[in-house]
C-alpha cells in the first residue's frame, strides 16, 4: 500500500470514528430527552416509571422502604386563567425546581402530567414520607412563584403511599393518587 492510500484509510477512518462518536452522543441525547419533561427540570411519565421499577427492585433486593408522594396543585387552573398560560408554565417549572431543592440526589421528581407531581424517596417510610409532604405543602405556599415582579403563592394536595412490596409501577402510583385524592376532598 502506498503511503497516499495509507494516509487516505487513516484519515477516513479517523473521520468514521468521528462520525460514530456524534451519533453516540444524539442518541444518548434522545435517550435522556425521552425521559424528561419537555417544561419542567423533572422526569416525565416514562422517566418516573423507570425510576419506580428501579427502585422496587432495590428495596426488594436490599429490604429497604421507600414512598410515594402524590401531588395534585390545588387550584392550578386560577393561575392559568389569571395570569395566563405562560404564568402557569412558570408556576410549573417552579415547582418542579423546588420539589427538587427539597429532596435529597437519590430522590427522584417527575411530573406525571398537567399539574401532578410525584416524589419517590428511597430509604424512607409512611412517617418520613408524611413529614416531607407537610414540608412540601407549606414550601409551595410560602416560595410560590414569582410572575411579573409578584410572589404567587401555590397550593397542593398530596398523597402519601408505602412500597409493600408493589411489582407494578402503575398500581403503586394509583395508590398514592387515591390518597392524594382522599386527603384533598376531606379539606
Amino acid at each position: 500500500m502506498t503511503d497516499v492510500a495509507e494516509h487516505d484509510l487513516t484519515a477516513e477512518i479517523a473521520r468514521l470514528r468521528a462520525e460514530l462518536d456524534a451519533w453516540k452522543q444524539r442518541a444518548a441525547a434522545a435517550e435522556a430527552a425521552a425521559d424528561h419533561d419537555v417544561l419542567t427540570p423533572a422526569l416525565n411519565r416514562r422517566g418516573f416509571v423507570a425510576a419506580l421499577q428501579r427502585t422496587m427492585a432495590y428495596c426488594q433486593r436490599h429490604g429497604v422502604p421507600a414512598v410515594l408522594l402524590y401531588l395534585d396543585m390545588d387550584g392550578f387552573k386560577g393561575v392559568n386563567d389569571r395570569l395566563g398560560h405562560a404564568a402557569g408554565d412558570a408556576a410549573l417549572v417552579a415547582v418542579a425546581r423546588m420539589l427538587l431543592g427539597h429532596l435529597r440526589e437519590s430522590d427522584a421528581v417527575g411530573r406525571l402530567g398537567g399539574d401532578e407531581f410525584a416524589l419517590l424517596m428511597l430509604n424512607a417510610g409512611v412517617d418520613e414520607g408524611r413529614a416531607k409532604a407537610r414540608q412540601l405543602a407549606e414550601a409551595l405556599k410560602t416560595e410560590g412563584f414569582v410572575w411579573n415582579g409578584q410572589q404567587t403563592p401555590l397550593g397542593g394536595s398530596f398523597g402519601v403511599r408505602a412500597w409493600d412490596g408493589h411489582t407494578d409501577p402503575e398500581i403503586w402510583l394509583t395508590e398514592a393518587d387515591a390518597a392524594m385524592w382522599v386527603r384533598k376532598k376531606g379539606r
